[in-house]
């Protein structure tokens, strides 16, 4: 049981071994730690119902959980993309949402984006596959096509499509970009040609997605997509899995719609589910690599995501400004307003 003095934070789900980097935070700042393993929203109600704050790396935190939390002040994502969190649901309930900026991981996810290309590009699974079972030939890879004066297009163009894009060019690759949230001149000022949705399908040799999930971009690349590609091209998910449609993919790599893909998560993502097994059929395929969203790893990316999702708890609930808050705008709007009714009839302040 909490006290009056002692706050509780819950860590709704993580898969990183232990909470010793949090607790060490949280401790010092006077807060009770509570580690839990959450897959469903169901869980997240039990385990973080009183808790004044929660963090969560994968298990979503949606209007439901939020409804039943009776004191929490902030909602802190393991991580930049927050469509785990009902951030609208917490404004109303006028909990602070709060995310880690994406340079914590912006140089892995681009060198990820790029080792999909390449091992796709360059054929190297197939030829790992093919001298493993004793064909010690060049041809097994066949065709392969060279990178420089290829087409790269980036959907989106945010400050890690913006990393891919300077790696790509590095290779010798023309890059496009499709971005409705920039204007083209600085899409150009970042060295790319500015394109529309369009024009990234019909144009791009290797079509890497770095988009946030959001309502309109789920299924954003589905069957009609898929088919105005190119059938030499190269399909790269860098971002979340739910934006590319696995069954549409399926039949584009099937049937030859494009060429490979290199994907980072796929339409289940199977870190959000419990007993999760191994059936889609994307893993029967050869011409399609995938990782298990392992792009933003690595040692260093990790503790550093771990370190701030940690301190905004800590400076949230000890009275200071979180540095990357995701609603303060709109809970300064709300705030102005009549106060919301907590869960418990009371009004919350």
């Amino acid at each position: 049981m909490t006290t009056q003095t002692q706050r509780t934070v819950v860590i709704a789900d993580h898969d990183y071994g232990d909470v010793d980097i949090e607790r060490a935070i949280l401790e010092d700042a006077g807060l009770r730690l509570v580690a839990a393993d959450c897959r469903t929203e169901d869980d997240v109600i039990e385990a973080a119902r009183d808790a004044d704050a929660v963090i969560a790396q994968y298990a979503t935190v949606g209007a439901r959980a939020i409804g039943a939390f009776t004191r929490c002040q902030v909602i802190a994502r393991y991580g930049t993309g927050v469509d785990i969190v009902d951030v609208d649901a917490a404004t109303r309930r006028g909990i602070l949402v709060t995310n880690v900026p994406s340079d914590w991981c912006e140089d892995e996810v681009a060198d990820h984006a790029m080792a999909l290309l390449l091992a796709a590009a360059r054929k190297v699974c197939v030829y790992d596959r093919a001298t493993r079972a004793g064909t010690w030939r060049w041809q097994s890879g066949a065709p392969i096509h060279r990178l420089r004066g290829r087409t790269l297009g980036l959907l989106a163009f945010g400050a890690i499509a913006q990393a891919v894009a300077a790696r790509a060019q590095a290779f010798g690759m023309l890059v496009i970009a499709h971005d409705p949230y920039l204007a083209a001149e600085d899409v150009a000022a970042h060295g790319a040609q500015p394109a529309s949705f369009d024009e990234l399908l019909e144009h791009s040799d290797y079509l890497v997605v770095q988009a946030p999930l959001t309502e309109d971009t789920h299924h954003l690349i589905g069957e009609p997509e898929l088919r105005r590609m190119k059938p030499t091209s190269i399909l790269v998910n860098t971002a979340r899995g739910p934006i590319v449609d696995d069954a549409a993919l399926y039949a584009a790599l099937a049937e030859g719609w494009i060429a490979a893909a290199g994907l980072d998560d796929i339409e289940e993502e199977p870190a959000k589910q419990r007993n999760w097994a191994p059936v889609n059929p994307l893993f029967t395929l050869d011409n399609v690599i995938i990782t298990p969203h392992a792009a933003y790893y690595s040692d260093e990316a990790i503790h550093t995501v771990r370190d701030f999702a940690a301190h905004e708890v800590a400076r949230v609930l000890t009275g200071r400004p979180p540095l990357s808050p995701v609603n303060a705008a709109q809970l300064a709007v709300v705030r102005t307003g009549p106060s919301p009714v907590g869960a418990d009839g009371g009004e919350r302040v």
